[in-house]
């Protein structure tokens, strides 16, 4: 990877222990500028516990994470996102009982710079930062075939229109860096293919970085262009999508030799 591109992600001896056990040791990594990166391993090797600290839902025990050379030591995950890191979960979380619409403005907070006061009395300001965020959001659910459900609940959306929702509420926080858990879990062979195209098409739209993990190795393989592979807590490898399918402690690690 050529060093004069952007680093969007620069980690370090990032680890973490819970009591005795040691979660995630060592884990140097980075992401650079509209890069796809696959965070792969078998159940219980630490992926989503490093996501947990990319977010600042979890406090690292060591090591260093910047986000576009900015160190996010001690950042809570609201400070977190607004420096650019946003996330998707393995199990979806939408506010199922509000409209698909209002779903996605939720996710402009960090942009609504009107305070309590303006909000109460319905100043000017208000009604036109409103406008832009309902005209923004309408945009954002154009681009992944949603606008036609705007007004919609968002739990009454089909489970694969739910999963473009959380992506789309996400990338409403207009990060740097977008973390994708199990994007293509519960999903069926045509769903997870229209989803590697999505990814494709968020990476090149929006011109952002994305990690991912995910045990569909066909959509990683198909996408990602350098993938780490952690097991128990550790890295076991990292490189180009043909070295790891062709590692063979990888493969051990997969199918338990």
């Amino acid at each position: 990877m050529s060093e004069t591109r952007e680093k969007v992600l620069e980690v370090r001896n990032l680890g973490i222990d819970f009591g005795g056990l040691t979660a995630v040791n060592n884990l140097d990594l980075d992401i650079y500028k509209g890069e796809i990166y696959g965070l792969i391993g078998p159940n219980g090797a630490g992926k989503t516990t490093v996501f947990n600290m990319l977010t600042k839902v979890y406090q690292p025990t060591r090591g260093t994470i910047k986000i576009a050379g900015k160190d996010m030591d001690k950042l809570n995950p609201v400070q977190a996102n607004q420096v650019g890191v946003a996330r998707t979960f393995q199990n979806i979380r939408l506010f199922s009982n509000m409209s698909v619409l209002d779903n996605v403005k939720t996710g402009m907070h960090n942009e609504l710079k009107y305070g309590l006061f303006t909000s109460i009395l319905r100043l000017p300001k208000y009604y036109k930062l409103e406008k832009e965020s309902t005209q923004k959001a309408m945009e954002l659910l154009k681009i992944f075939g949603l606008d036609q459900f705007a007004d919609l609940t968002a739990g009454n959306l089909p489970y694969g229109a739910q999963r473009r929702l959380e992506i789309a509420r996400a990338l409403a926080t207009d990060p740097k860096l977008l973390l994708l858990d199990e994007p293509a879990a519960g999903m069926n062979p045509q769903e997870t293919e229209d989803l590697m195209d999505m990814i494709r098409k968020i990476r090149n739209h929006f011109d952002i970085s994305i990690l991912l993990i995910e045990h569909d190795m066909k959509l990683v393989m198909g996408i990602c262009e350098r993938i780490t592979v952690l097991n128990f807590g550790q890295v076991l490898a990292q490189g180009l999508p043909q070295e790891i399918q062709s590692n063979t402690e990888v493969v051990k690690a997969y199918i338990g030799e």
